[in-house]
C-alpha cells in the first residue's frame, strides 16, 4: 500500500469514527417540525411557537414519534414564524402559538393541511401548502443555503451524515495544496465580499508567500444597511463556512484561523462558538486532524460594529488590538498580513462555497453563471417588495427575476421606482434597468456593484435625492477619517445633499456633486471612500430631473422631503369627523364638526399624523414649497 493510500484510508476512516449521529438516526424515517430559529423569526415569535409545539405534541403523546427541531434561517423573512412538517414538505408561515394545535391535528397526526394559514400565491391568492411549491423557493438555486433550514446549527451531526466534512477529508487524503488551488481557480469562484477576486488566485498568492507561520480570516463584519446574508448562514450552517476555512488553510499551509464577526449577531456567535467545541471534540479542529498530521484551530473575534472593518486592512488592525484603520497596499494582505504575516482573507459566502465545490467539482459550479461571474450569489430582499428575505440565485440572473419573480413584486398599490444594489457602496438602478443581470462586470458598468448582495427595493413614495443622502449620511458617518478625500469629501457632499433636501439647492449643485465624487473616488485609501459617491452618481445618471425638481422648482416630487412639502386639506373629500384635530400633536387642524377643517400651515411640523388618521383621504401633500390653491381658498 502506498503512502497516499495509507493516508486516505485512514483519513476516511477518522471520519468515519468522527460521525456519531447519535439524534439523527433516532429522526430517520420519522416525523419533523422545523421551526425557523434565524434572528428574523425570532424577534416575530418562534420562542413562543416552539413551546406551545412541545406543549401539544407532549399532550397528544407525541414527544418520542415527533422531533422539533430549531433550524437556521429559512429565508422568507417576511413570512416569519415559520413552521415545515418534514418529510411532507408542509409549508406553514406566520405560525401563531393558538394555530399549533391546529397545525398538528391535521398535518402531523393527520395528511391533510390546516388551510386558514396557508401562503397564498400574490399573483393568484392561489393557497400553496408545499415549501417546493412556492415561487420564492422554486425560483432559487441553493447551494450555499442548501441547508439552511434544514439541520439544526447546534448539531455537528446533522452536517455530517449530510456529507459535512467529506470535502476536507477528501482534500487531506490527496495531500495535494496545489490541486485544492487549482480546482478552486478553474470554478471561477469570485469573493462574495464585494471586491469579486479570484478565490483560488488569491490562495495561490497566500501560498507563494514566504514565512512559516500564515493565517486565515473569515470575514463576518457585514454592515451594510439591510444586509444579514452572512449572518444567515453563520446562524444556519456554521459547519460549512469552518470546513471551508480548513480547506483554505491546508491549500494556503495554514495554522491558525480567525472569524472576524459582528457582536451585534449574538445568534451567529453563539453558533459558531458551539460548532468549533463540536468539531475539536471529533478531531476535525486541532492537531492532527483526521489523522492527516494537518492542524488547524480557529478562534473568534467579535467586533464592535466599525462599516470601515470589513476593509481587509482595517480588519486586520482591529485584530491585532488597533484601531480599524486601513493602510496603504501594497504589501497586501497574502504577503504581509495578520501580525506582518501572509493572511488569506475571505467573506462568509465565499467560504460556504467551499465544500460544494470540492464535492461537486470545478465544472458544475463553472456551469452556473456567465462571462467571468460564476455560481450562485445569495442577495437579501428588503424594502417595499412583497416578500423579503434571502434569496440565492446563479450569476446571472436578472434584477426582474429576483425582485417579481422571487420578490413577488411591489406591496399592493405601489410601483417599482428603483433598486440600490450592493449596499451604501452600491448605485440606485431604475425601472429600465430591472433586465441588467447579477454579473460583476455588467452591474458595474450600469453604476452599481454587485458588493455583498444587499438589495433594497423603493416604490414610487419614496425620494431619490433623500434616498442618496441617506446612505451617503451613513459612508459618511462611517468613515475613519484617515484620509481626507474621504474624511472631508463626503462631508461636502452631504452638505449638498442637505442643502437641496432642504429646499436651498442652487444652479451649480449637481456638477459640484459630479466634481467633488470623482475626486473622492480616485484619491481615496480604501474602497468605502472610493465608493461612497456611487448612490449620488446613479441619482445623478437616472434621476437627474427629480434632483433638478428640488433645485430650481423647490419640489420634492414623492412628497417625502419635509421642507419641500405643503399639508392640507380637500373641502370636498373633508366629511368634518375631527379625527385628524384630535391626532394632531400641535393643534394646527380647526373646524366645526361635519365641517371642512383647514391646516394652519405655519404651525404645521409636517409629522403625517394627520393623513394617517383620515379615513377618507381628505389629508393631501402639495409637493412644493408654496401653499395649494384648495388650502388657501379655504383660508379665505
Amino acid at each position: 500500500m502506498s503512502v497516499t493510500t495509507e493516508r486516505a484510508t485512514a483519513v476516511f476512516e477518522a471520519l468515519r469514527l468522527a460521525l456519531r449521529p447519535e439524534g439523527v438516526v433516532a429522526r430517520e424515517g420519522a416525523l419533523e417540525m422545523r421551526i425557523c430559529a434565524g434572528t428574523a423569526c425570532h424577534a416575530s415569535g418562534r420562542v413562543g411557537v416552539r413551546e406551545a409545539i412541545k406543549e401539544e405534541l407532549a399532550s397528544r403523546g407525541l414527544t418520542d414519534t415527533v422531533a422539533v427541531v430549531e433550524t437556521g434561517c429559512h429565508g422568507f423573512c417576511e413570512q416569519g414564524p415559520i413552521v415545515v412538517i418534514h418529510p411532507k414538505g408542509i409549508f406553514y408561515p406566520r405560525v401563531r402559538p393558538q394555530q399549533v394545535a391546529a397545525i398538528i391535528e391535521a398535518s402531523v397526526q393527520g395528511d391533510g393541511v390546516f388551510e386558514k394559514i396557508l401562503y397564498r400565491d400574490p399573483a393568484t391568492g392561489e393557497p400553496l401548502a408545499h415549501e417546493a411549491d412556492i415561487p420564492f423557493y422554486s425560483e432559487q438555486r441553493r447551494l450555499v443555503l442548501a441547508l439552511n433550514g434544514k439541520i439544526d446549527p447546534f448539531s455537528i451531526d446533522d452536517y455530517l451524515v449530510r456529507g459535512g466534512y467529506a470535502a476536507l477529508a477528501s482534500a487531506l487524503s490527496d495531500d495535494d495544496p496545489e490541486a485544492v488551488i487549482d480546482l478552486v481557480e478553474h470554478s471561477g469562484l469570485r469573493g462574495r465580499g464585494g471586491a469579486g477576486f479570484s478565490t483560488g488566485t488569491k490562495w495561490r498568492y497566500a501560498r507563494r508567500a514566504q514565512g512559516d507561520t500564515k493565517y486565515i480570516i473569515c470575514n463576518a463584519d457585514e454592515g451594510d444597511p439591510g444586509a444579514f446574508m452572512d449572518r444567515s448562514v453563520l446562524e444556519g450552517n456554521p459547519h460549512a463556512v469552518l470546513e471551508g476555512m480548513l480547506i483554505a488553510a491546508f491549500a494556503i499551509g495554514a495554522h491558525e484561523g480567525y472569524v472576524y464577526v459582528r457582536a451585534e449577531y449574538p445568534f451567529a456567535v453563539e453558533r459558531l462558538q458551539a460548532a468549533l467545541v463540536q468539531a475539536r471534540e471529533r478531531g476535525l479542529l486541532g492537531r492532527d486532524i483526521l489523522g492527516s498530521g494537518f492542524a488547524f484551530d480557529v478562534h473568534i473575534n467579535e467586533g464592535a460594529g466599525a462599516f470601515v472593518c470589513g476593509e481587509e486592512t482595517a480588519l486586520i488592525a482591529s485584530i491585532e488590538g488597533k484601531r480599524g484603520m486601513p493602510r496603504t497596499r501594497p504589501p497586501f494582505p497574502a504577503v504581509s498580513g495578520l501580525w506582518g504575516r501572509p493572511t488569506n482573507i475571505n467573506n462568509v459566502e465565499s467560504f460556504a462555497n467551499i465544500p460544494w465545490i470540492m464535492t461537486h467539482g470545478a465544472e458544475a459550479f463553472a456551469a452556473m453563471g456567465m462571462g467571468d461571474s460564476r455560481g450562485t450569489k445569495i442577495f437579501s430582499l428588503t424594502g417595499k417588495v412583497a416578500n423579503g428575505g434571502l434569496v440565492e440565485v446563479p450569476m446571472g440572473a436578472t434584477l426582474r427575476h429576483i425582485i417579481f419573480d422571487i420578490g413577488g413584486g411591489m406591496l399592493p398599490g405601489r410601483t417599482f421606482k428603483a433598486v440600490q444594489l450592493g449596499g451604501p457602496s452600491g448605485g440606485c438602478l431604475p425601472e429600465e434597468m430591472l433586465d441588467v443581470r447579477v454579473d460583476y462586470e455588467e452591474l458595474s458598468a450600469s453604476g452599481a456593484i454587485v458588493g455583498s448582495g444587499g438589495l433594497v427595493v423603493v416604490d414610487d413614495t419614496n425620494c431619490m435625492v433623500d434616498l442618496a443622502r441617506f446612505f451617503l449620511q451613513f459612508t459618511q458617518d462611517e468613515s475613519c477619517g484617515r484620509c481626507v478625500p474621504c474624511r472631508l469629501g463626503t462631508k461636502r457632499m452631504l452638505e449638498i445633499l442637505e442643502r437641496i433636501t432642504a429646499g436651498d439647492g442652487r444652479e451649480r449643485d449637481i456638477d459640484l456633486l459630479d466634481e467633488l465624487a470623482h475626486y473622492i473616488i480616485d484619491g481615496s485609501l480604501c474602497a468605502l471612500g472610493g465608493t461612497a459617491p456611487n448612490p449620488v452618481l446613479t441619482t445623478i445618471r437616472y434621476f437627474r430631473d427629480e434632483l433638478e425638481a428640488h433645485i430650481t422648482e423647490k419640489r420634492c416630487p414623492a412628497g417625502q422631503c419635509k421642507a419641500l412639502i405643503t399639508y392640507y386639506i380637500d373641502a370636498e373629500a373633508c366629511t368634518g369627523c375631527t379625527l385628524c384635530a384630535k391626532k394632531c400633536p400641535t393643534g394646527c387642524i380647526s373646524g366645526e364638526k361635519k365641517q371642512p377643517h383647514v391646516i394652519d400651515v405655519s404651525n404645521c411640523i409636517k409629522c403625517d399624523t394627520c393623513r394617517q388618521a383620515c379615513r377618507f383621504g381628505a389629508v393631501k401633500v402639495h409637493s412644493g414649497i408654496e401653499q395649494p390653491l384648495v388650502a388657501a381658498s379655504q383660508e379665505t
